[in-house]
Order: C-alpha cells, then structure tokens, then sequence
C-alpha cells in the first residue's frame, strides 16, 4: 500500500501531503488564505476557489519534492470531493483525477468529514473502534459513533449554527478579525467568564443535539448594551460554548453504548478550553481521551491522505467520474432533526 497523496481544497486552505501506512507524515504543505478573505470577515467562495487554481499544482510538485519522491513513487491518489465550497472542491478533485489517470493509480474520492473523523487513528496508533467522536469544524457540530472505516452512526448534530461559525460570529462582533476562533481563545483568556450572564441552549435537555443561534445572538446583544469589556465578553461566551459541548457529549455518551475512547476533531477541537473539558469528561465516564495535534485538527491534506490509506487497506478505490457533492452526510440514513437550516 506504501504512500498517499492528499489534497485538500475544501474551503479556504488549499493543501497536500505525503502519508504512509506506518502513520509518518512525509511531507506536507499547507497555503493559507486568511490574508485574502480577512478584509471580508469570512471566506468568498469564488476568491477561494480561485486561489485553489493558483496554488495546488505547485503546491502539489513542492511536497513532491520535499520528500523527493516523484508521482511514480506515490501508491494512490487521495482528494477531497465533499462537502465544502463546490468550486475549491471541484479544482482539487479534477486535479486528483488528472495525476491518477496519468500516473495509473487509484484515485479515492474522500469525504472531508470522513478525514477529519479518522484523523486521530492517523496520531494514535491504539485508538481502537468504536470510538464517540466530537466533530467540530466552521459548518459542522456532529456528535458521531466512528463503528469502523465507512461506517458512522450520527447521535447529534446542530439543529441551526456550528459551533465554530458561532466564534466566527462573535469575534467579528467583538471586532477581532478573521479567524475568528483562535482571536476568541486569546482574548478569553483575559477575561472573567462568569461576567456576562449567556444562555446555554439545549442544556439539560434529553436529546443530545446542539444549538448555538441564541447563545450567537445573546452576544450580538451584549456588545449592544455596550456595558461589557470585551474580554469579559469572549470569555462568556466561550465559557458558555464549553458548557454546551460537555453537556451535550456527555448526553450522547450515556446513549451510545460501549465506546473505547473519547475523541475530539475538526478545527474548533484546537481550542484548549473544549480539549480539557472533554477531557476531564473522558476521565469521568472512565474513557481515554484522543484528540489530533492542532496542525491536524484544522483543514489538512495529510488527515484526507490517512483517509485514503485507510480505505486502500481495505481495497476500495472511486472511478474517475466520482463526482463533487457540496453537501455530504456521513451518515445518510440518521433522522430527521427539527429546526430549519440544520447542519447534516
């Protein structure tokens, strides 16, 4: 099985990275794109998309290079096809399928959930299945049973805004700037958390499923009345976020069954204050706790490259006409969840 290529082109980080069965990430590269989306406060689909162009076939000869390898060296050829912003999407995956069709190897079509939920088997190499997985990235709060490679069971999910567009949100109220999640974190830590009194919604509820519209809006609201520090503020509202996740993680713990760890992913899983709570959570119920390097937690190819070994070793491979999906589900078959605008 050897090595695979991952690109990852999803939203607003164009990436790619060399992996290898034993775990070792051999090269990667990472172009950021705060720069051009940061006068905005938030990604433009169509500067992203562009800029995926500009970047991904010297960024892919670049980690070539770095690992001194050629494309001939590389055992399969693993892409981001969904979900994400369609048109960053669309230029990794025809890239992908360019460099499989010409080099002859196996092209597999990675969904990026899938990448982010089997990235911390990529960082331990004894996490075992089934595993409870706390997926927290920009557009997405799931709560998932990881049973196996393919196969995922959604316990909860959000039934209106993830939790990282809620940073996002709060740090442009705040006027922090973009990203807005790591400028939360910081200021945060200057402030007092109990001195803004925020909602926590859903909490105590019996259904494990999140929301953070209210908690959202009862910021926008605070910062109106003008008689909060800004510090005090962002340490509110994260403190009230953590809140949200342990309860409502350890709501779905409680409902999944026998699991062998605890398991956090996705770029909102980089912050400190939701790793020690989930953590000190994991102790609690008698759990391990996983959760990936920072580096691995947010947008990367290396997590879409492990993705891509792990369904090799299991000898599955995509056509060259699989095609891009802006929205895909890792667990097509979950229920329904009210409130419009749910994020699946």
């Amino acid at each position: 099985m050897g090595v695979v290529l991952g690109i990852e082109s999803s939203c607003d980080e164009t990436a790619a990275a060399l992996v290898d069965d034993r775990r070792t990430i051999i090269a990667q590269r990472i172009a950021s794109q705060d720069d051009a989306h940061r006068p905005y406060g938030g990604v433009v689909p169509e500067i992203a998309a562009r800029a995926h162009v500009e970047r991904l076939t010297p960024l892919i000869a670049a980690t070539l290079a770095d690992a001194g390898m050629a494309l001939a060296d590389v055992d399969a050829i693993a892409a981001t096809a969904g979900p994400g912003l369609i048109g960053g999407v669309m230029v990794g995956l025809v890239t992908a399928k360019a460099l499989a069709m010409a080099s002859d190897k196996p092209l597999l079509a990675i969904n990026h959930l899938e990448g982010h939920a089997l990235s911390p088997r990529l960082a331990d190499p004894d996490l075992a299945f089934p595993y409870l997985l706390l997926l927290a990235s920009g557009g997405h709060c799931q709560l998932l049973l990881v049973e196996a490679v393919g196969s995922y069971r959604r316990l909860a999910t959000t039934i209106d805004d993830a939790l990282g567009e809620a940073f996002d949100k709060t740090a442009k109220v705040l006027g922090l700037g973009y990203p807005g999640g790591p400028a939360v974190e910081r200021l945060a830590a200057q402030g007092d958390p109990a001195a803004v009194p925020l909602p926590r919604p859903l909490l105590g509820s019996s259904e494990p499923h999140f929301s953070f519209a209210g908690l959202k809006s009862a910021v926008v609201r605070a910062k109106q009345a003008d008689t909060y520090r800004v510090a005090d503020l962002a340490a509110s509202f994260q403190q009230a976020a953590v809140d949200c996740v342990i309860d409502r993680t350890h709501r779905a713990l409680l409902g999944a069954g026998p699991v062998t760890a605890l398991v956090a992913a996705g770029g909102v899983a980089a912050n400190g204050a939701i790793r020690r709570a989930l953590e000190a959570l994991a102790d609690e119920h008698g759990l391990r706790f996983g959760v990936p390097p920072a580096a691995l937690c947010t947008d990367n190819a290396a997590m879409i490259a492990w993705a891509g070994i792990e369904r090799l070793a299991l000898g599955q491979s995509d056509p060259l006409d699989v095609a891009a999906r802006p929205r895909w589900p890792l667990d097509p078959a979950a229920d329904p969840v009210r409130g419009a605008g749910v994020k699946a």
